[in-house]
């Protein structure tokens, strides 16, 4: 009998310890800067971001809010040098919202677990489960993103 209460605690505590750790990851992803996607806020009709924040070869995930909705995109060097901007979604399983993920030089879709290499995302690779493209105004200092081409990813979202 005592056997069986100090196995009921221990699985108690268990149990107990794996909801608090739940919460406290679900808590800090609810944080400024601990969720996948940084909000951006657009100045003069454009979004604008330092070259020197996304040129590491990570992908960056930012987010625009726009009348309830969160258009989400992202930045990532290629190993061709080059800045690629990508909504983080695509024209087959953008229903599912489930965006993509980098693994090395290339972008994962996290729902059909498709890659595609970096140095391609573009205006070049459109349609398919690539990462639908976004156009942006990259030059030495700064990447930056009409509102307008971002509103015209909102249907992904």
């Amino acid at each position: 009998m005592v056997q069986q209460n100090k196995k009921g605690l221990q699985t108690l505590i268990i149990a107990l310890v794996a909801v608090a750790a739940m919460a406290t990851v679900a808590f800090a992803f609810s944080l400024p800067g601990m969720g996948k996607y940084e909000k951006v806020k657009p100045v003069n009709g454009a979004v604008t971001i330092p070259v020197a924040k996304v040129n590491d070869g990570k992908a960056h995930y930012y987010k625009l809010a726009d009348g309830g909705k969160e258009i989400n995109f992202f930045i990532v060097k290629g190993s061709d040098g080059q800045l690629h901007t990508a909504f983080d979604a695509c024209d087959v399983c953008y229903r599912e919202k489930k965006g993509y993920e980098q693994q090395g030089d290339k972008m994962n879709c996290n729902n059909c677990n498709q890659k595609f290499a970096i140095n391609k995302i573009g205006a070049a690779s459109g349609g398919g489960c690539n990462p639908s493209h976004l156009t942006a105004k990259i030059d030495a200092s700064n990447v930056t993103i009409s509102v307008t081409d971002l509103k015209s990813g909102a249907r992904f979202f």
